[in-house]
């Protein structure tokens, strides 16, 4: 199969998966694309790490997010796709007026890969095997899957933007992670509480249930909030 044929596929699957009939749906995944919206879920985040892990782990801890971030953004938004220079459905000048996008955002002009894909993926990838917790990293898979195909829905990336910056940012996360755990391991070696309360890795069970409801909170809040937001539009 040629390259050509790829990306007609790619063009059929979009115009499949992009936007709705539902202006409520619309205002959902406005608003879950929107960075802002899961600051409290990064709070909780930090709350977590700080109170199950020594100074020193901490930081370490963070870091290894953090780099994961901007590993994730700087090679999806700053090497990939200057290179592929790959048009949004958005911007394509003979696929824009095909697709559904949203009061008008049309995002950047590039669009493989999917810097929110990469990123996505790549949180979800370091969190989840930093803390070891099912269910926290099943809330985390979620996110990052409705975070993704949100951009579809929005009409500014194809699904194989989606596809490859989720692999991208998979690679990355677990890439920073391996470092982490070598780097944790000389020089903040502790030892792991062996019991039901806490994760293979010595999170306590009763923190990581609290990240993982603050994930569920902000779904809950955005399902309401885009009635809300739906409705001072559309006025």
């Amino acid at each position: 199969m040629d390259i050509q044929r790829l990306i007609d596929i790619d063009k059929q699957v979009m115009l499949a998966l992009n936007g709705s009939d539902s202006l409520y749906i619309d205002g959902v995944m406005k608003i879950f694309t929107t960075t802002s919206v899961w600051i409290p879920v990064a709070a909780v985040l930090l709350f977590v790490v700080l109170k199950n892990n020594t100074p020193r782990g901490s930081l370490l801890t963070v870091l290894a997010v953090a780099l994961t971030i901007l590993a994730c953004d700087q090679i999806s938004s700053g090497l990939i796709k200057p290179i592929v220079a790959r048009l949004r459905p958005s911007h394509d000048p003979s696929f824009m007026h095909l697709i559904d996008t949203f009061n008008g955002y049309r995002s950047g002009s590039y669009s493989f890969t999917s810097s929110h894909a990469c990123n996505s993926f790549g949180i979800f990838t370091i969190i989840a095997l930093i803390i070891r917790n099912r269910a926290l990293s099943l809330s985390l898979l979620l996110w990052a899957c409705i975070n993704s195909f949100s951009r579809i829905y929005l009409g500014v990336h194809y699904p194989g933007d989606i596809l490859c910056g989720a692999i991208v940012g998979t690679v990355i996360g677990s890439i920073i992670f391996l470092i982490y755990h070598i780097i944790k391991k000389k020089i903040d070696y502790t030892s792991v509480r062996i019991t039901s309360n806490y994760t293979r890795t010595g999170y306590l069970v009763d923190d990581v249930q609290m990240m993982t409801a603050s994930i569920y909170a902000v779904f809950t809040f955005i399902s309401i909030y885009a009635l809300i937001y739906i409705h001072n539009n559309i006025l």
